[in-house]
């Protein structure tokens, strides 16, 4: 898969991290910054990963920041995205088996290295089961409308 991982200056070493452990799994990952620690704004990162996902280019993506809130909050204002704030293995299963979810939000000062990776793997090795959750999906797309 195609991914494309994003982060503010809070989450830029989390960033670093994942980034090398998505490539580990074999997957391309495309760095959309920052590319430094210096402070910046999250909604400028999570607009250039729900723009590549929006474009075709990128399978999914993942955000990172201090909590991960703004990122998902930024990322969910997009129409056809539906980014997961997630703080747990389980959270991050169901993100895509019920909701479909192509955009995974991660805090990386609510949770640890090991748990960001563990969600990770979770998010892009789960596929959206579909039957009853295709159908409240579709009433959600509604509501872009």
């Amino acid at each position: 898969m195609k991914i494309i991982i994003g982060s503010d200056h809070a989450a830029f070493d989390a960033k670093t991290n994942v980034i090398a452990f998505v490539r580990e799994l074999g997957h391309a990952v495309t760095d959309a910054g920052p590319r430094t620690t210096e402070s910046c704004d999250y909604p400028d990162f999570a607009q250039a990963v729900c723009d590549g996902i929006s474009d075709g280019t990128h399978d999914c993506g993942l955000l990172l920041c201090g909590t991960g809130i703004g990122m998902s909050i930024a990322a969910n204002k997009r129409r056809g995205i539906r980014a997961a704030l997630c703080r747990t293995i389980l959270d991050a299963r169901f993100a895509r088996a019920h909701n479909d979810a192509n955009v995974l939000c991660l805090g990386a000062r609510m949770v640890g290295d090991e748990l960001i990776k563990e969600m990770t793997r979770e998010f892009l090795q789960t596929g959206f089961d579909g039957g009853r959750h295709a159908r409240r999906l579709a009433k959600i797309e509604n509501l872009e409308d």
